[in-house]
């Protein structure tokens, strides 16, 4: 078990056993430690433990003192135990020296079934249509600690049902077993004091203080943690069993943390993300904002198929095709004739690529865009772009991302760039008017949804997903992290480092990379950073890489972010006028 060292070891027996336990660690947890789980409903490790649902009750004793007040030993030379006559909650006691636990005495046994009997007194008795079948601790602790039948005969306590406290969840009170973690959590995580409970006794119910709703980013949080069937996604809410579901680990890629995630999936169908716990980066929480941003992937207009531009109209047309020809027009141009705009959405594997697919052109026009957004205190980071700090380190850039952006976008006004490649991004960002892009002898564009942009390209390539890939990416503290594949991509969609691996070979030529843990071979062969890793040796938990200090020396003031976030603003506001200006023009004619 690992230990820090400067910590203390306590001597505690657990059934009978002695284990040496770090000093601090709570009883309960200590159970855990040794391998004997202990039921509990209220007690949850992130949250204060308010000791209120009494399922982790155990017996619990200490050394008896002798004449000298010395522990008394028995003949095995371990102290005789003095045992409470009362049982004791587990989740709010910590461990001391020579305390002792039964966890599975008869006494225990007999306060399982007792609690479970009160808990399921007012319970209704509807787990074939609970939403929350299949991970329900109360049906599984009914069966593991319960009695197959009940004693009580009055009517049953009925409660709200089916209640939308918020957006995003809704609560069948009827079900709530008053554990108060969900509360607990508005408290102290989501520092949004929501909840609570009114009435008293059997007439307890759960709900929003008056005047508030259950609203905040992080309510679906709520849904993980409680242990029954009382809070429920709005979303996920009778979509699909969780037993159908394949579980596939993940991060999210919303922000620049990272949040790991278990991606929730039935034949290529993305039902559900919930939070993976890793105390390096999300403890064991996300926010709705990035829990949910996946349902553009299920688009309609989702580009299934690579597309040229023949005689002024896109055809679609098979995958070598495609490639040869965005290598043949990109291959007609110098390097100074050349811009690539990159993401920040994109894996190190990508980026990689990409980078390398610049060098080959001979182009030193490559940036990605910046995304910003409001952030909080707690997950959500104000940069938007997951794989930011992949960036800096992938593309070798001197310069803040996105501080080339106006030079590209000047150069390609100016008729400067001929031939401009962007990647899982949007050229209107950038403030660029249509009508110049359609000048362009050659736009090569690669996304997964197509924008205003996408029209004119003359060559398009329909990428992958964040669900739908593997790769690599570091959050915003530096942590390299993995993406895992969990649904296959529609239609003749390909896998973006499969697309650029293809463009990077019909224009350079030379050896073809048969998988993604070749491309970070090469990374780690190249870069510094990514030394000695391998794609397996990253890990479920990600390793830390990179240390904030370590990014490039040359930042712009906050004076130069100023500017250029009001630029490419006023930028984006031009673009809207005109596309608003050219529909009513279209409009009129067609009248």
């Amino acid at each position: 078990m690992p230990n820090d060292s400067s910590v203390p070891l306590f001597n505690v027996q657990i059934d009978g056993v002695w284990h040496q336990v770090p000093k601090g660690t709570r009883v309960i947890e200590a159970c855990e430690q040794v391998g004997i789980y202990v039921p509990r409903y209220c007690y949850h490790k992130k949250l204060s433990s308010p000791g209120n649902c009494r399922m982790c009750l155990i017996e619990m004793g200490f050394p008896r003192p002798g004449p000298d007040r010395k522990p008394e030993l028995g003949a095995d030379g371990k102290p005789i135990i003095n045992w409470i006559p009362r049982p004791q909650i587990s989740c709010a006691q910590d461990i001391s020296e020579g305390m002792a636990v039964r966890t599975n005495s008869p006494l225990v046994k007999e306060c399982q079934r007792g609690v479970m009997e009160f808990l399921l007194i007012n319970h209704p008795l509807d787990c074939p249509i609970c939403d929350q079948a299949g991970e329900c601790r109360l049906q599984e602790f009914s069966v593991d600690f319960g009695d197959s039948k009940s004693r009580f005969l009055e009517n049953k306590v009925k409660k709200p049902k089916n209640v939308q406290i918020g957006p995003r969840v809704t609560l069948d009170d009827e079900r709530c077993i008053l554990c108060s973690r969900c509360i607990r959590f508005c408290q102290e995580i989501a520092d949004d004091d929501v909840l609570g409970f009114v009435d008293r006794g059997s007439h307890t119910v759960l709900t929003a203080h008056p005047g508030k709703r259950l609203e905040n980013n992080y309510s679906l949080n709520t849904v993980d943690i409680c242990p029954v069937g009382a809070l429920t996604s709005s979303d996920f809410r009778f979509k699909m069993r969780v037993w159908f579901l394949k579980e596939t680990k993940s991060i999210c890629t919303s922000c620049a943390t990272g949040c790991n995630t278990i991606i929730g999936t039935r034949e290529d169908v993305i039902y559900r993300q919930t939070p993976r716990e890793n105390d390096h980066v999300n403890s064991a929480w996300m926010c709705d904002y990035g829990r949910l941003n996946f349902k553009y992937l299920e688009a309609e207009d989702r580009l299934l198929e690579p597309q040229v531009r023949f005689e002024g109209k896109l055809v679609a047309v098979n995958w070598p095709t495609a490639i040869a020809q965005a290598a043949l027009q990109l291959k007609q141009f110098s390097g100074a004739e050349i811009a690539i705009i990159a993401s920040g959405r994109m894996t190190n594997e990508e980026l990689w690529l990409t980078s390398q697919l610049a060098k080959s052109l001979g182009t030193q026009m490559i940036d990605i865009v910046p995304r910003r957004g409001p952030g909080d205190h707690i997950l959500l980071s104000k940069d938007r772009n997951p794989n930011t700090n992949g960036a800096r380190v992938i593309l070798a850039s001197t310069s803040e991302p996105g501080a080339n952006l106006l030079a590209i976008a000047d150069a390609v006004k100016s008729g400067q760039i001929k031939a401009l490649a962007v990647f899982k991004e949007n050229t209107m960002h950038l403030g660029i008017p249509v009508q110049r892009l359609t000048q362009l002898p050659v736009f090569i564009t690669m996304n997964v949804l197509p924008n205003e942009a996408t029209e004119i390209a003359t060559v398009v390539l329909p990428a992958c997903g964040f669900s739908e890939k593997r790769g690599s990416m570091i959050n915003g503290r530096g942590r390299l992290q993995r993406l895992n594949r969990a649904v296959r991509p529609p239609g003749s969609a390909r896998d973006d480092w499969e697309i650029l691996r293809d463009l990077l070979q019909a224009v350079a030529g030379g050896d073809s990379l048969l998988s993604i843990d070749d491309v970070f071979r090469q990374i780690s062969e190249t870069v510094a950073h990514f030394a000695g890793l391998s794609l397996s040796k990253i890990g479920d938990l990600g390793v830390h890489i990179l240390d904030i200090e370590e990014l490039p020396p040359t930042h712009p003031s906050d004076e130069e972010k100023i500017e250029l976030a009001v630029a490419i603003q006023a930028r984006r506001q031009a673009v809207r006028q005109q596309v608003v200006e050219a529909r009513k023009a279209a409009a009129l004619e067609s009248h």
